[in-house]
């Protein structure tokens, strides 16, 4: 490596969508506080075309995904040697990608100060994330700080939103194919409305989502929902429940173009799931609703988005922490129409 050159660093978030974007922040931080450092990620190969899209990143490496932490490891590590990173920072910690680091002989290794796998990191940071004190993108801030610290930077120069951004002029003759295929007229507002999740939270059923839907739908908006492949069939489910125009959109072309599409949405509604952070991402107006969970409370999975263009509903107080029946859908789409259209 030439003597210039700065540090090559992976950083590591091989889970969900939801979970990768929100390390875009920690990202961001790495690449503007080190302009010359060499930033890989490494992914699952669901998120590696987001991955690779992603301004601050060189390099998108894939995580094997054998059978077996062991194994897992053991793959990982032969393929992170010849790579020579010197640091990795490892955000969401797990014995198979902690043992790959370690066997792969990188120098520094950052990791929250949690499970077994923190033995095989040599700079492990107390977060506490399970009380769930603060937003998790804010927990990957703490450890690209922790690095940037050890390499002189105690103040880094902060970061915002958007994270991922395309070109204007793409996005809008994107918008204008999109409005000429569906019949929809220029100038309306197009609300998203993402029914589906992953199943990692409690979400509201197809019943409120259409209550939500009819409510937000007006002269003035066209409704568009949403859907993975595998949600396909749920969302036309919703759609059979409404009167209002709206458009079907199934993201079956993968996870870019539906981001592209995100890219022109005036507002993204949904639960806590991995489209509502790819959209927040995009810094989109988003509004969303979440258990009262502790683990998957609005706090901990707060979007990315600028401040004022984000609201989170949750069971009221009083509700079981998960009974998302108790939010009411129709104060929430007064306030979602007033403040976010």
């Amino acid at each position: 490596m030439p003597a210039s050159a700065g540090p090559r660093i992976l950083v590591i978030r091989n889970d969900k969508l939801g979970d990768f974007m929100l390390a875009w922040p920690a990202l961001a931080l790495l690449r503007k506080n080190l302009p010359k450092a060499r930033i890989a990620v490494l992914v699952p190969a669901y998120t590696a075309p987001l991955a690779e899209a992603c301004p601050y990143v060189d390099e998108v490496v894939l995580d094997p995904r054998l059978k077996g932490a062991w194994r897992n490891g053991l793959a990982l590590a032969r393929a992170l040697k010849p790579m020579r990173f010197d640091a990795v920072v490892t955000l969401f910690s797990r014995f198979d990608t902690g043992l790959g680091a370690w066997l792969a002989g990188i120098p520094l290794r950052y990791a929250p100060a949690t499970k077994l796998a923190q033995l095989f990191y040599n700079r492990r940071i107390p977060q506490r994330r399970s009380r769930s004190e603060k937003p998790e993108y804010e927990y990957n801030l703490d450890l690209a700080a922790a690095y940037l610290r050890e390499q002189g930077v105690a103040k880094p120069k902060p970061v915002a939103a958007p994270y991922l951004e395309f070109k204007s002029a793409e996005v809008q003759k994107l918008k204008r194919a999109f409005l000429k295929q569906h019949k929809i007229a220029a100038g309306k507002q197009l609300v998203f409305l993402h029914a589906g999740h992953g199943g990692s939270a409690n979400n509201l059923s197809l019943g409120q989502y259409g209550h939500l839907a009819r409510d937000l739908a007006g002269r003035k908006r066209h409704l568009v929902l949403t859907a993975g492949p595998a949600e396909e069939a749920q969302a036309r489910r919703l759609s059979s429940l409404l009167e209002a125009p709206h458009t079907l959109l199934v993201s079956k072309d993968g996870l870019l173009p539906f981001a592209k599409h995100l890219a022109f949405a005036d507002l993204f509604v949904s639960g806590s799931t991995g489209p509502l952070h790819l959209a927040a991402a995009l810094d989109r107006p988003t509004a969303a609703f979440y258990p009262r969970r502790r683990s998957s409370t609005a706090l901990r999975w707060q979007t990315v988005n600028g401040e004022g263009k984000r609201l989170a509903f949750m069971p009221p107080e009083g509700a079981e922490e998960g009974d998302m029946g108790s939010i009411d859908v129709a104060q929430a789409a007064v306030r979602i129409a007033k403040e976010l259209l």
